[in-house]
């Protein structure tokens, strides 16, 4: 088969759709392209890391379809019509998710490198239970690497935003009780 001058490669892979943090994206990339390369490279989140490129780590974890993957390890093509959740993604309207801010104020990031991991399998753990004991805690972090720091700060930031979570559930409560009974 040949190929016409003006006709470029990209030209000729297949139009991947999908949701990522919400929006509707389409990429012409080769099908076998790593998802992590394709956020990275083409969508420009480079929030999401590699850190071992081989599904060891958890650097490169995101939420698809609901479900904590290594996005090392998943060809774009079977990303195909998936809703896809990056680190990007855990911020509204500019707002810290309530597990980053937990990072920070509970010193849960280091150098970076395995944050967005952690706050990704943070935020999956979170969304199933949300009120996990220290167990199920580092259960949910076991498949996440970090190199520079014991693992407990990491862990009392997800308590701390579990806690947070819990607080702003009481008062929300309270203030629809409260406007009820006006």
């Amino acid at each position: 088969m040949s190929r016409k001058r003006d006709e470029s490669p990209s030209s000729l892979w297949p139009a991947i759709q999908f949701t990522v943090n919400g929006g509707s994206r389409t990429v012409r990339v080769p099908p076998m392209k790593r998802l992590l390369d394709v956020l990275r490279e083409d969508l420009h989140l480079t929030g999401t890391k590699e850190g071992c490129g081989e599904g060891e780590c958890g650097s490169c974890s995101v939420r698809m379809n609901d479900e904590l993957v290594n996005s090392c390890l998943v060809p774009v093509l079977q990303a195909e019509g998936a809703d896809i959740q990056t680190v990007e993604g855990l911020a509204l309207n500019g707002d810290l998710h309530p597990l980053q801010q937990a990072f920070l104020h509970h010193g849960g990031a280091q150098c970076g490198i395995c944050t967005p991991g952690m706050l990704m399998a943070a935020a999956q753990l979170l969304a199933h239970t949300p009120h996990p004991s220290a167990t199920e805690i580092r259960e949910a972090l076991a498949g996440n690497l970090c190199r520079c720091t014991g693992f407990m700060h990491i862990f009392e930031s997800v308590a701390a935003a579990a806690d947070a979570h819990d607080a702003q559930q009481a008062n929300e409560h309270t203030m629809e009780q409260t406007h009820h009974a006006r």
